[in-house]
C-alpha cells in the first residue's frame, strides 16, 4: 500500500445516507474521526436535505442531488473557515441529513377532557382522537430550534409535543367555530380543514414543521349529552303522538289476548292504554274553557219572579203568592217578555 492510498484511507470521499428506519427524522453522518476530502461526493436523495455544521454553527444546505464538494458550492463553510478560492486541503465538518418526507398515520388524542361552551347544554367536556401526518418544512429552523446536536432524532421525540398542540388547537377551533355539540359529528371535515388552515400553522411553523393532514375520527360527548340526544331521537321516531298512543293500545290488546289470563289481561291492558290515550289527548288538545253564558234574568227557568216557586204552564197567576204572571213573563216557560212582544223570544209561545 502506497502513501497516497494510506492518506486516502484517512479521508472521507463519499457521503450519503440510506434511511433504514421509517421514523428517523435527523441522522448525523458518522465520519469516524476522519476528515472530509475536498472534492468528496455528497449524495442527497429525494425527501432529504443535508446541512453542513462547522464548530456548532449551521453552514451550507444541500437539496436533493449529487455534489462534488468544492469551495464553489460551500460558500458559508468557506467563509467560516476563511478558505481562499481554490483551497484544496481536507477539512472537518459535521454533516446532518434531515428527512423531509411525510410521517403518516400518526395518532393523536386528548389525554384530558376538552372544555367547550355550548349554547344549548352550557359547559360540556369532550374527548377526541384521530390521525395526522407531518413533515419537516424548514430544515435549518428544525435543526436549530428542535434537534440540537444529537446524533439521531426520531418521531418519538416530537409526537408528544405535537399531540398536546393539537388537543389545545382543537379546543380553540371548536370554540371559534361555534358549532353546537349536537352537530359536531357532522362537521369533522370542516373542523379538520379549519385546524390545518388557521390553528396549527402558527403553532408548528416556528419549529420548522408542517402538519400535512389532520383527521378527526371521533369526538365523544358527555354521557348526559348523549342521553339527551337519544331522547330527541326517540321523539323524532315516535312522530305523531296520538297515532303512537293508538298503536300502543293495539299492541297491549294483542299482547293481552295472547296472555294466559285471557280477556282479563286484555281488559287491563286496554284500560291502561285507554287511560294513557285520554291523558295524552287531554294534554295535547286542551282548549281554553269558554265562559258559560249567564241565565237570562227574571223567570227564565219557569219560576215565579216574586216568590220563586215553580209555575204551572199557562197560569196567569202564581199559585203560591198570587202574583200576576201575564204581560211580564211567558206563560209557557216563564221567560221575561218585552212590553210590545207578541211571542216569547225563549220558547216561541204566543203571548197570552
Amino acid at each position: 500500500m502506497g502513501i497516497f492510498d494510506l492518506v486516502r484511507g484517512q479521508l472521507v470521499d463519499v457521503i450519503e445516507w440510506k434511511d433504514p428506519d421509517q421514523n428517523t427524522m435527523v441522522y448525523r453522518y458518522d465520519c469516524g474521526g476522519k476528515e472530509i476530502m475536498m472534492g468528496a461526493q455528497l449524495t442527497v436523495r429525494e425527501s432529504q436535505v443535508a446541512i453542513m455544521v462547522n464548530e456548532g454553527k449551521l453552514a451550507d444546505v444541500f437539496e436533493p442531488g449529487r455534489y462534488e464538494l468544492r469551495t464553489q458550492n460551500m460558500p458559508i463553510l468557506t467563509a467560516l473557515k476563511s478558505w481562499k478560492y481554490g483551497f484544496n486541503s481536507p477539512f472537518k465538518a459535521e454533516v446532518y441529513f434531515i428527512n423531509t418526507k411525510q410521517f403518516i398515520d400518526q395518532k393523536w388524542g386528548t389525554s384530558a377532557p376538552v372544555m367547550m361552551r355550548d349554547q344549548e347544554f352550557g359547559m360540556v367536556r369532550l374527548l377526541a382522537h384521530g390521525i395526522y401526518s407531518f413533515k419537516v418544512s424548514d430544515a435549518r429552523t428544525f435543526l436549530k430550534e428542535v434537534f440540537g446536536t444529537n446524533g439521531l432524532y426520531t418521531t418519538d421525540y416530537i409526537t408528544g409535543q405535537l399531540k398536546r398542540t393539537m388537543a389545545s388547537g382543537l379546543s380553540d377551533a371548536i370554540a371559534q367555530s361555534k358549532i353546537p355539540a349536537l352537530d359536531l359529528a357532522a362537521n369533522y371535515d370542516e373542523l379538520g380543514r379549519y385546524m390545518l388552515a388557521n390553528v396549527l400553522p402558527e403553532k408548528t411553523a416556528p419549529l420548522g414543521i408542517q402538519i400535512s393532514s389532520f383527521v378527526i375520527e371521533n369526538i365523544s360527548l358527555p354521557e348526559e349529552v348523549q342521553k339527551a340526544m337519544d331522547q330527541r331521537t326517540s321523539m323524532g321516531v315516535i312522530g305523531n303522538m296520538q297515532q303512537y298512543t293508538q298503536y300502543q293500545a293495539a299492541a297491549a290488546m294483542r299482547e293481552a289476548a295472547s296472555n294466559q289470563n285471557g280477556m282479563a289481561g286484555m281488559g287491563a291492558g286496554f284500560g291502561a292504554a285507554a287511560m294513557m290515550s285520554n291523558m295524552m289527548n287531554s294534554a295535547m288538545n286542551q282548549q281554553p274553557q269558554q265562559p258559560q253564558q249567564a241565565a237570562p234574568a227574571g223567570n227564565a227557568a219557569g219560576f215565579c219572579p216574586a216568590c220563586g216557586k215553580p209555575l204551572t204552564p199557562g197560569a196567569r197567576f202564581c199559585a203560591n203568592c198570587g202574583a200576576k204572571l201575564g204581560g211580564d213573563t211567558c206563560a209557557e216557560c216563564g221567560a221575561p217578555l218585552a212590553a210590545d212582544a207578541k211571542f216569547c223570544p225563549n220558547c216561541g209561545a204566543k203571548r197570552a
